[in-house]
């Protein structure tokens, strides 16, 4: 027992006590406390190289209080001698809840392993292969690897050991077939033929021929004709009873000390893990022999047995050198996913984790992408139309309208953009104090202060309300300073429709024979319609600082997934990523988080949800890759904000005016996506399409499918590149997906 416990995690738990009481693990700052896991690695180095000295101190310390403190190993040696005198008698009871000293035991047991899944899932597989095979039996009982083996791992090295790699040793001369068989054993001429470069081997001819030089013997295993290696011909007399051909040289049919031992190595070392009826069915022989010469291969140290393939349901046996080989190659394959991703690899990540394209439906599905995405300041212009649309399938506004109106969601402003829009961003009510945006200038004014005023004393009010308070008939003045008040964040409104009238939408025309403009005066414009309130009532009470940064946090990695510091800035967060560091320490400190560099180029510093962490690993590109059109501004679009934009292209054009537009994450921009690589750039501004690859026209492909989706009305392209698009190759490949040529180039219209 004593020499067991050095290799248990409640020695090194006790020695890392032990340590800090000894102050031999100094903290980083005097009056700041040290991280859990960072006391572990710190303790455990040091008993790595105290380990050396059987007589040091903490050591002995640390057995003693193992077994005199936690074991009490002199109680349990009077218990025991009690037992075996009968002066204490054992009775099995069942209880409804664990006993004082069974919960003694599970808490121990809790605090031992409670931070073994804070790794992702492949830095956990890789920790675990990388163990040496005795300490993992001692841990695990045996070598139950079924979990860690990677399965194209085992395939790749099952067809090395048997010669049957596509790139690996072929037959190709008589000495290879020699080799072969020596190697491999036993083979049926099919099988020496599958194992062979067929357009220079004549098969038949090879083995005729190393049988007439007495290097390969005709024999039959299990029913089967079969060639072997002449050196073998012993083993199978010996092991099979299997007739051999006269004229052998005296070496090869001298007997075998351990005939059947010797075909079972050989078998176990050419072959992956195998069954016990695996051998047997292959030798034609009973299963209990094989079994024998099995137990008497693990006692000398050169097969193992557990569980090993992936796809196994029982115990299998495997050699040891293969099973190291094995768990190297698996390893490797381990470590190349715990390498950080490329920025496509997570460009495709993103729009996966924030549901584009999943076709989800109905207002559960709207309250899922408000949960992810309350907080984010997104241009109202492409809310509804480019970043709600991609992820609810078949959304209507009726949807957003009907949780503003029940007052579950709050729409707040960040700030206008232009004359007619504006960045918005949604919130739950109940949140809208931890999350609601930073507030922008505060537009100042004696209308505003009326505006203000009215609502702050009166509460929510309609249209005719606020133009009575406002003192003044011009009401373009009064909805003027009423949308000052909402892009500065201080008012809101219980529907979207005066917002979307603001955007520019064409009120529907009234019914005929009911045009009715004196009931249309008294209602007001339509961007003023609806119920007016203010909202710091909303934010109230107020948090504390500590409380907005520990929710904008969490925020954060249910919207990204992998927070980077550069999607912290493009937030737009106050403080920036330093402000929001502390919150995701404590949340790694607390095993909500992990801590590492998941995305190669993006600095070191990134945390990220424990399934994020493992999902953007295993972000793949399709077979067939698809075409995804995103706002510029969506969330789930990373370039310009978490990723860089890729440089422009280079254009070979005589205009020396030629400028190419610039990528930005601008309102109305769009970014053709192939793979999580853009391939395109479109600003509406002076429709003009940036290609990154100036030879790739199938991003024209995907531009139909907004127009016909209601994303926008009409798409109209005029320059390609610099170049105007009728002077390009791209305008046949535009025609084709339906454009129509103008005066100044092409459009696709609703």
């Amino acid at each position: 027992m004593i020499e067991q416990l050095p290799s248990t995690a409640l020695f090194a738990a006790r020695f890392r006590e032990a340590s800090a009481r000894a102050l031999l693990l100094p903290r980083r700052r005097p009056g700041e406390r040290t991280p859990l896991w960072m006391q572990r690695k710190k303790a455990g180095d040091l008993l790595q190289v105290a380990s050396r000295y059987p007589d040091f101190p903490l050591l002995l310390e640390t057995t003693r209080e193992c077994l005199r403190d936690v074991f009490d190993l002199p109680a349990l040696r009077e218990v025991l001698q009690g037992l075996q005198s009968r002066t204490i008698r054992a009775v099995a009871v069942d209880t409804p809840r664990p006993s004082p000293f069974a919960q003694s035991l599970l808490f121990g047991w809790i605090a031992a392993y409670m931070y073994e899944g804070d790794a992702p899932l492949a830095e956990r597989r890789a920790i675990a292969l990388s163990l040496d095979r005795d300490l993992l039996r001692e841990l695990l009982g045996s070598d139950e690897l079924r979990e860690l083996i990677d399965a194209d791992a085992l395939s790749a090295l099952e067809l090395e050991l048997q010669w049957l790699a596509p790139d690996g040793r072929r037959v190709r001369s008589l000495d290879d077939l020699h080799d072969l068989l020596r190697d491999v054993g036993d083979l049926r001429v099919d099988e020496v033929r599958a194992r062979s470069d067929l357009e220079r081997v004549d098969v038949d001819a090879f083995v005729a021929t190393l049988a007439s030089e007495h290097r390969a013997i005709p024999i039959r295993i299990a029913g089967e004709a079969r060639v072997a290696a002449a050196e073998d011909a012993a083993r199978f007399r010996d092991a099979l009873g299997a007739a051999i051909p006269r004229g052998l040289p005296g070496a090869f049919v001298e007997p075998v000390a351990d005939p059947i031992a010797d075909l079972v190595a050989r078998y176990a070392r050419t072959h992956g893990p195998f069954r016990v009826g695996d051998v047997a069915h292959r030798f034609g022989i009973a299963i209990e022999p094989v079994r024998r010469a099995l137990d008497r291969l693990e006692a000398f140290g050169r097969v193992v047995t557990g569980e090993f393939r992936p796809d196994g349901l029982e115990r299998e046996w495997c050699d040891l050198e293969v099973l190291r080989r094995l768990r190297r190659r698996s390893l490797a394959r381990l470590r190349r996913e715990i390498e950080p991703v490329d920025a496509e690899t997570f460009a495709r990540f993103l729009p996966a984790w924030q549901g584009v394209g999943e076709g989800r439906r109905g207002t559960d599905a709207l309250l899922d992408v408000v949960a992810q995405l309350q907080g984010a300041t997104i241009p109202a212009s492409v809310l509804e139309t480019d970043v709600l649309a991609t992820r609810v399938h078949d959304y209507h506004p009726g949807l957003l309208d009907e949780l503003c109106a029940s007052g579950e969601v709050v729409w707040i402003g960040a700030g206008g953009i232009g004359a007619h829009d504006g960045r918005i961003a949604l919130c739950f009510r109940d949140e809208a104090r931890l999350l609601a945006p930073p507030p922008v200038e505060r537009p100042e004014g004696p209308l505003l202060d009326a505006l203000r005023a009215h609502l702050a004393g009166a509460g929510a009010s309609f249209w005719p309300e606020l133009v009575r308070a406002a003192g003044t008939a011009d009401e373009r003045a009064v909805l003027a300073a009423l949308w000052d008040l909402v892009w500065a964040g201080e008012v809101t409104n219980d529907g979207l429709a005066p917002l979307r009238a603001t955007l520019g939408a064409r009120p529907r025309a009234a019914p005929k024979g009911r045009p009715r403009p004196g009931r249309l005066t008294r209602v007001g414009p339509p961007a003023g319609a609806g119920r007016w309130s203010l909202v710091a009532p909303l934010l109230e009470p107020a948090p504390s600082p500590t409380e907005v940064i520990a929710a904008r946090a969490q925020q954060l990695l249910a919207r990204h997934g992998v927070v980077t510091r550069e999607a912290v800035r493009a937030e737009g967060i106050p403080g920036g990523f330093a402000a929001v560091y502390p919150a995701l320490r404590t949340l790694e400190e607390a095993g909500r988080a992990r801590r590492g560099y998941f995305v190669a180029g993006l600095g070191a510093a990134q945390f990220a949800l424990p399934g994020a962490a493992e999902r953007v690993r295993a972000s793949k590109p399709d077979r067939a890759p698809q075409l995804v059109v995103l706002a510029a501004t969506d969330p789930a679009q990373p370039y310009g904000a978490a990723l860089p934009w890729p440089e422009p292209p280079d254009v070979d054009s005589h205009d020396d005016d030629v400028r190419l537009p610039r990528p930005s994450r601008s309102a109305g921009a769009l970014v053709v996506l192939r793979d999580g690589a853009p391939v395109a750039f479109f600003d509406p501004r002076g429709h003009h399409v940036l290609a990154f690859d100036v030879d790739d026209v199938d991003w024209v492909d995907a531009l139909p499918e907004v127009v016909r989706a209601g994303r926008v009305r009409r798409l109209e392209i005029q320059r390609v590149n610099g170049v105007a698009v009728r002077s390009t190759p791209v305008v046949a490949a535009l025609e084709h997906a339906g454009f129509v040529p103008t005066p100044r180039g092409v459009v696709l219209r609703s």
